[in-house]
């Protein structure tokens, strides 16, 4: 199966990012010829790692698919699809209340730019339940993450969490 030629943007905050954003990174990189993995910055947000972190590990995990790319932006992520051309948004859903809220702002995107169309790929059914937050949760109680998160980010939540508790 080829790539759809059309640049795609799966978005999201990636703090930190786990196994199911690793899936949905590579089927992305199977169905499009270009995929930017766009990490948002919020202000009224405060994420556990830094942006620039989140960049190095999103990119690190992202490696190994020579078609993806990670940036980071700011403002409503429809103006950023426009601004670099994405013509699709892909998006995650682990579960039926993920699909509402997901829904609703695809409805909103395309009201917005209905030139841009959103995509859901359902979550593989071993990642259903897994989210950054729960990852961020078991971490801070030195929980074992390994099957949640990639080496790297397993690292980065441990002397994240070391350097809180010092």
């Amino acid at each position: 199966m080829t790539a759809v030629a059309r640049l795609a943007v799966y978005a999201g905050s990636f703090d930190p990012v786990t196994y199911g954003h690793v899936d949905l990174i590579e089927r992305a990189s199977a169905l499009f010829s270009d995929v930017v993995v766009a990490i948002g910055v919020h202000p009224t947000r405060s994420p556990l790692f830094a942006i620039e972190e989140r960049l190095a590990l999103v990119g690190e995990v992202a490696a190994s698919h020579a078609n993806v790319r990670v940036a980071s932006f700011d403002g409503l992520l429809i103006d950023y699809c426009r601004r670099i051309g994405a013509r699709v948004i892909v998006r995650g859903l682990r579960a039926a209340t993920d699909f509402e809220y997901e829904l609703q702002i695809a409805h909103a995107n395309a009201d917005l730019s209905p030139e841009i169309d959103t995509i859901f790929l359902p979550t593989r059914t071993k990642h259903g339940f897994v989210s950054a937050s729960l990852v961020r949760e078991i971490a801070s109680h030195g929980g074992d993450v390994s099957r949640y998160a990639p080496p790297a980010v397993v690292r980065a939540l441990a002397q994240k969490f070391a350097a809180s508790s010092r």
